[in-house]
């Protein structure tokens, strides 16, 4: 049986479980939505990852990460517990060896870390405001009615440039509805949305420091590309997204 190392990371927002070869090829990746449950939710990752390694691989490792690490870490006995922060700079070096910047926006924090030739030099956090994290955006795509896999698409079809206050969630909120009221798009008041985020992402977590590329895009905001798109414009440089 080949060996196989599994990774579980648990969020507020959903849950990841992952089982690699001793290549650090992905085997098995199972996205689950946390639901306010992280027991359960990883319970149902490691079922659909036994099913689908189909008692092939034997599990020689187990690591474990994300805001519900320590109870996760002795529910299933993990060999490795780390932080966010380290987990993701271990991953970006894996991916960019020359990465000097992460940006992480989750569910309901996010997060900057520095690296200096593969090292965290610095980082900084925000579990205060939840703007421009993905539980709003989230909010934000069912109140237009529109999926949150399509709301980064919307923002790159704009036609016109519309700012909106990003500072807080319910400026951003009320400004959104005001600017649909003065008569424009979903998608201009999308990209417009994107934009503010990305700014009071910056302003809040780069303040005072230096941002220098490339830059490495991960949590699940990384999926939307109209975020990703109003990064690029803000710094005037590509953002790169690693595959997983």
């Amino acid at each position: 049986m080949d060996k196989v190392y599994v990774g579980i990371d648990v969020g507020s927002v959903s849950t990841n479980v992952v089982a690699i070869d001793e290549n650090n090829k992905v085997v098995s990746k199972q996205y689950i939505r946390t639901n306010g449950q992280p027991l359960e939710s990883v319970k149902s990752g490691i079922r659909s990852l036994e099913s689908d390694l189909r008692r092939k691989h034997k599990v020689s490792g187990v690591g474990v990460t994300g805001s519900g690490r320590q109870l996760i870490g002795v529910m299933v006995g993990a060999d490795v517990v780390k932080n966010e922060i380290t987990a993701h700079a271990t991953a970006t070096v894996n991916y960019v060896p020359e990465a000097n910047t992460i940006f992480e926006i989750g569910g309901q924090d996010s997060k900057i870390i520095f690296l200096n030739n593969g090292l965290i030099t610095d980082f900084a956090m925000n579990t205060v405001c939840a703007a421009g994290t993905g539980s709003f955006l989230d909010h934000q795509s069912e109140r237009l009615g529109i999926p949150i896999q399509e709301f980064g698409e919307y923002a790159l079809r704009a036609n016109r440039k519309v700012r909106i206050a990003g500072r807080c969630t319910v400026f951003a909120e009320s400004d959104m509805i005001s600017k649909q009221q003065f008569g424009y798009s979903k998608e201009e008041i999308i990209n417009g949305l994107c934009e503010a985020l990305v700014r009071n992402y910056i302003n809040n977590l780069g303040r005072g420091k230096k941002l220098s590329p490339p830059y490495v895009f991960q949590g699940g905001v990384a999926a939307n590309v109209g975020i990703k798109a109003a990064f690029e414009r803000e710094l005037g440089e590509k953002v790169m997204i690693p595959e997983y």
